[in-house]
């Protein structure tokens, strides 16, 4: 407890490259962006393969001390929150013995490899009665959020149409990357992309309950998926479109998805972080969307920053997800709906596998999700 009576809370941080600089980064900024801060991350040991580079991450981003092991840093008494930011392979092993320990776990995204994986990460992490969060930071751009509120209020009506894409470009190399080996990923853009598309759909539109699709691969002999295509219907009748690539040439980093309602519509661009366009029914003369700069003081998560008009970043989501997780901690309050829990990750899992079933069957596949 510090002086000021806030309450520290212990992290310990499994990896230390791009989710490691992301999320050391949201730890850092709720200590002081969000005053006052639900908990104070207190960050102490974080932990990767390579001696050098885990050494040097720690002293970067403000760790007190660094391992090679993820074992050592469970055991750690100090670790309070395990934050597991590995390479898939290693999602599920130290996040149920991290919980099983008693310590609240975030996971990123791809839950697991697999549904039967992740299903079983989500059953024996929920048995202990830890909080647990799987870390699709998407629910947390303030226009997503705010597309969440005007559909929760009937501001578009009975929704009929998803379409969802995640495109990048930057499949076509040679490069040895752990995303490209089947042990290490699972799978290619299927989990690393459609995976946010996936939850996405979840988050705004609802559970998904047949699909059919496929994944392509261009580069000879990657193991790996390279694009996914599918078409889905959602149990509340809506239909819907996933794409994800990594060879989508000119497009960096673009999460787009509309969606279409019997009353308007919305749409947005990652690419355009700050801006939800919304179109409503009304006047002829005035029909087309209009761009909402989501800024307002009256807007999501607007309170920890800026006048209107001064915009937030990609890494601010994790500024916002990862208080929200600390707050479900500090308060006892549930981390769902809002904030991805690890059934949210197996489901998005389940949706991932049918559409490879339908891939290697060419007929549609229905998605049953597995209960406890």
């Amino acid at each position: 407890m510090g002086s000021d009576g806030i309450r520290e809370i212990g992290v310990g941080m499994l990896g230390y490259a791009f989710m490691g600089k992301a999320h050391s980064n949201g730890f850092r900024k709720i200590a002081y962006m969000t005053w006052p801060p639900p908990l104070r991350p207190r960050l102490v040991s974080i932990a990767g393969r390579d001696e050098s580079a885990v050494s040097e991450a720690a002293d970067r981003y403000g760790f007190e001390r660094w391992t090679t092991s993820w074992q050592e840093l469970i055991a750690d008494p100090e670790v309070e929150l395990f934050d597991n930011l590995g390479p898939n392979a290693v999602h599920a092993e130290p996040t149920i013995l991290a919980a099983e320990a008693g310590k609240h776990v975030v996971c990123e995204k791809p839950l697991g490899r697999t549904a039967e994986e992740s299903f079983d990460i989500w059953q024996r992490v929920d048995a202990t009665g830890v909080k647990h969060m799987c870390a699709f930071n998407y629910r947390f751009v303030p226009a997503v959020r705010l597309a969440r509120e005007l559909i929760d209020a009937g501001e578009i009506g009975e929704i009929r149409h998803f379409r969802g894409r995640y495109l990048q470009d930057w499949g076509d190399t040679d490069a040895q990357v752990w995303r490209f080996d089947r042990g290490e990923a699972g799978s290619g853009a299927l989990g690393d992309l459609a995976a946010h598309v996936i939850d996405l759909a979840h988050y705004l539109v609802g559970d998904m309950d047949e699909v059919g699709g496929f994944l392509s691969t261009f580069v000879p002999g990657r193991e790996v998926d390279d694009a996914v295509e599918a078409t889905v219907r959602f149990a509340n009748g809506a239909v819907g479109t996933l794409e994800a690539t990594r060879f989508a040439l000119g497009r960096r980093n673009a999460l787009q998805w509309e969606i279409n309602g019997s009353k308007g519509a919305l749409a947005f661009d990652m690419e355009r972080l700050n801006e939800l366009r919304v179109f409503k029914t009304g006047d002829p003369r005035t029909r087309g969307f209009t761009d909402v700069l989501v800024s307002e003081a009256t807007h999501p998560f607007w309170e920890y920053w800026w006048p209107p008009g001064h915009i937030v970043g990609w890494g601010d989501t994790f500024v916002h997800e990862l208080h929200h997780f600390l707050a479900a901690i500090a308060d006892d309050t549930d981390v769902a709906p809002h904030g991805a829990t690890f059934e949210d990750g197996y489901r998005a899992a389940e949706v991932c596998d049918a559409i490879v079933r339908s891939g290697d069957s060419g007929r549609r596949e229905a998605i049953v999700y597995r209960t406890p």
